[in-house]
């Protein structure tokens, strides 16, 4: 059996309390060896488990406890999924992570096609690096909802698209597992002239059989950096090109809300800028299943403003500082419409659109600003200033850019103070109101 490092116990927890340390050893688990974390957590939520643990000293001991149906005892492990993450093998034409600049963090550079971060994070996966072990295993365990980047049911287009020939049996997978009661959302990268036009047709109807199984599908435009150096040509979307793409989706979202009760199939909020058309309103995206794909991000964000806004427009502000609201070009429009309503009530604001030199002006989302180019067009223009930028922008539970610059480190060149909000109208309002 595997030893399995313990990095950590959580104070005040069953684990402490037994006397496991850091740097113990778990050896079983009910017996059974635990290879992730889905093993851990399954014998985990029983009632009564038996842990087996290995002291630094070497000796073991076998600790029966008595717990809460899916109580964790406490321990932390040195990965998330305690084994190692499962790296893609393809060579996707459109691959966002083979465009990247030099620079960037070394763990951005790794291409994970794991099924478990599906399942933990949300992270979408291609079923292309995957065994028929690994799919039973997920059918057995119910890890459900899983995210598959699907791209499209073409199995032959699959393949070229993504250059591994187990993309090809994409339908195959996807009804072994619908069948077996795992919920899938899917994903479409779509790119001109490759799987668009028919192709999408094709997808959106393969994909709608599988209703309810295949719970929801979005649609995302190809992502293109600067940096495509020896990479398969793709362009991006024309505007009118864009337009075609939304009046398509829209067609299916009106026929397959008349059939099955669900538009199904969304187009993220990067169709409606590149077409210059009006953001759907919120109620267009139903429980908003795909909100981290960036599918109703505005909508919603919208919403959560104007509900806090208007419970919020007849107190007395308490800030009079200038506020700076940083972004991608792709959201200016829309934060500039957001800051008009705070403007119209007295309060200094300016929205500046940051243009993305680090991967590319083709890259205008505000989740890809780094902090060197935030500083580099709002020298001289952000002194004495509050900025209010964007959580997304940071790494996860950090202060800290995709370029490795600080928030700190902004602050310091800018002369200016750097309010983090949350990508939530509400939380956006209550720093403004509050200055922090």
């Amino acid at each position: 059996m595997q030893k399995i490092n313990i990095k950590d116990v959580i104070k005040g927890s069953i684990a402490e309390e037994l006397g496991i340390q850091k740097g113990d050893k778990l050896i079983s688990l009910n017996g059974r060896e635990v290879i992730d974390i889905i093993d851990y957590r399954y014998e985990m939520a029983n009632e009564f488990v038996q842990v087996e643990i290995e002291k630094i000293s070497g000796e073991r001991y076998v600790f029966e406890i008595e717990k809460d149906y899916n109580e964790d005892i406490g321990l932390v492990f040195e990965e998330e999924i305690i084994d190692r993450p499962k790296r893609c093998r393809n060579k996707c034409i459109f691959c966002f992570i083979d465009q990247l600049p030099k620079g960037v963090r070394k763990s951005l550079l790794f291409k994970d096609d794991d099924y478990r971060l599906s399942f933990l994070q949300g992270n979408f996966i291609t079923l292309t690096n995957m065994n028929e072990e690994e799919i039973d295993r997920i059918i057995k365990y119910r890890l459900s909802p899983i995210y598959v980047s699907i791209h499209t049911t073409d199995g032959d287009l699959r393949v070229r698209m993504m250059r591994n020939p187990n993309a090809r049996n994409i339908m195959e997978n996807l009804k072994k597992l619908v069948n077996n009661g795992i919920e899938v959302h899917g994903q479409i990268v779509l790119c001109p002239e490759i799987n668009d036009g028919a192709e999408l047709d094709k997808t959106i109807k393969d994909l709608s059989d599988l209703y309810s199984g295949v719970k929801s599908v979005a649609v995302v435009p190809v992502g293109l950096t600067d940096h495509r150096h020896n990479l398969y040509p793709l362009r991006p979307f024309t505007i009118d090109e864009a337009r075609e793409v939304v009046e398509q989706v829209s067609s299916w979202q009106e026929k397959l809300k008349a059939r099955l009760g669900t538009s199904f199939v969304f187009l993220s909020d990067e169709f409606y800028v590149i077409g210059d058309l009006p953001i759907p309103d919120y109620d267009h995206y139903e429980d908003f299943p795909q909100i981290e794909n960036g599918v109703g991000l505005m909508a919603l964000f919208k919403h959560q403003f104007e509900e806090a806004f208007q419970r919020r427009k007849r107190l007395v502000r308490r800030s009079n500082k200038p506020y700076l609201i940083v972004t991608g070009i792709a959201a200016y429009d829309f934060m500039r419409n957001i800051s008009q309503k705070l403007k119209s009530i007295g309060f200094d604001i300016e929205v500046m659109p940051i243009v993305n030199k680090f991967f590319g002006k083709n890259i205008t989302v505000a989740g890809l600003v780094v902090g060197k180019d935030i500083i580099e067009q709002l020298k001289g223009k952000a002194k004495g200033k509050t900025l209010v930028i964007p959580r997304v922008m940071l790494k996860e539970g950090s202060d800290i850019f995709l370029d490795d610059v600080k928030v700190r480190e902004v602050e310091d060149a800018l002369g200016a103070e750097v309010i983090v909000s949350e990508v939530d109208g509400r939380d956006f309002l209550q720093k403004i109101y509050r200055g922090r």
